[in-house]
């Protein structure tokens, strides 16, 4: 389960808007009522997979009678060519079922494919992969949920989730020392403060910042900062961050790194249901 999902109310309202009002007038028409198909999910390209279970409850929306047999689990890296699902029930449903069951594995098991590759980039130097709140509207959920398959750790989930003041917060309040303050003052804890220069880190930890988000700054700048902040609260780091660079600023000492791209671009698996 994904908490604080709903999933049946998520396929109810997939299915909807692919079935329109009048459902599928092709395989209405095309495909006797009572046919019945066998049918694998298989994936194209090696993938980390997220969400087989979601697509699950897209076929049994159909078909309650549906019968299912899950080959992998999600979280788990398998080379392209990989059988996922197998599916069997009957055939207006299942292919009904599949664009909406697709969609949402491809998407999900992209992200989760992604993430696995940033998390595997900083392997063992001790630094965290985080996510972030840039995920399509209505799916964040569902989309952390797919860093976590792949290895990532949740940022905060939503704006009431957290205390994050940045760079506009500090402008508006006059300050980064007088941000953090209000902050404090009304009460609120695990302030993570964002600081993109170095002379912003002594006022921050001094007013009580819990926790310093350093932003856009190059790997010099990085390993300067974390120096100065010697441990007193943990560090981030975060501003485009890539692939490519990912395990230099991993190597400055940060406590985590967060990461918009593993959410905002990665690419839909290649995966597909093969008839048989």
């Amino acid at each position: 389960m994904i908490p604080d999902v709903d999933l049946d109310r998520f396929i109810a309202a997939t299915l909807a808007e692919d079935l329109g009002t009048r459902g599928d007038i092709t395989s209405d028409a095309v495909i006797p009522a009572d046919a019945r198909l066998n049918a694998v999910m298989a994936s194209r390209d090696d993938v980390v997979l997220a969400g087989v279970h979601i697509a699950e409850g897209f076929f049994g929306a159909l078909d309650p009678c549906c019968r299912f047999e899950r080959l992998v689990e999600d979280g788990v890296a398998v080379p392209a060519g990989t059988a996922l699902l197998r599916i069997s029930g009957h055939a207006r449903a299942i292919l009904a079922a599949e664009r909406s069951a697709l969609n949402t594995v491809q998407h999900l098991t992209g992200i989760a494919t992604m993430t696995r590759t940033y998390v595997d980039a900083i392997a063992g130097t001790g630094a965290v992969l985080l996510d972030t709140r840039k995920t399509l509207p209505g799916l964040r959920d569902l989309e952390k949920y797919a860093t976590r398959m792949g290895g990532a750790t949740n940022h905060r989930m939503r704006l009431d989730d957290g205390a994050m003041i940045k760079d506009n917060h500090i402008a508006v309040a006059g300050g980064v020392e007088l941000a953090v303050r209000a902050a404090k003052a009304a009460g609120l804890t695990g302030v993570v403060v964002e600081v993109d220069r170095i002379d912003q880190i002594e006022p921050a930890i001094v007013a009580g910042a819990d926790r310093l988000l350093l932003d856009n700054m190059d790997v010099p700048t990085l390993r300067a900062a974390v120096a100065l902040v010697a441990g007193r609260v943990p560090t981030e780091a975060s501003g485009g961050v890539r692939l490519d660079t990912i395990r230099a600023i991993a190597e400055t000492g940060v406590n985590f790194i967060s990461v918009g791209r593993i959410t905002q671009s990665a690419p839909a698996a290649d995966i597909g249901l093969d008839f048989l």
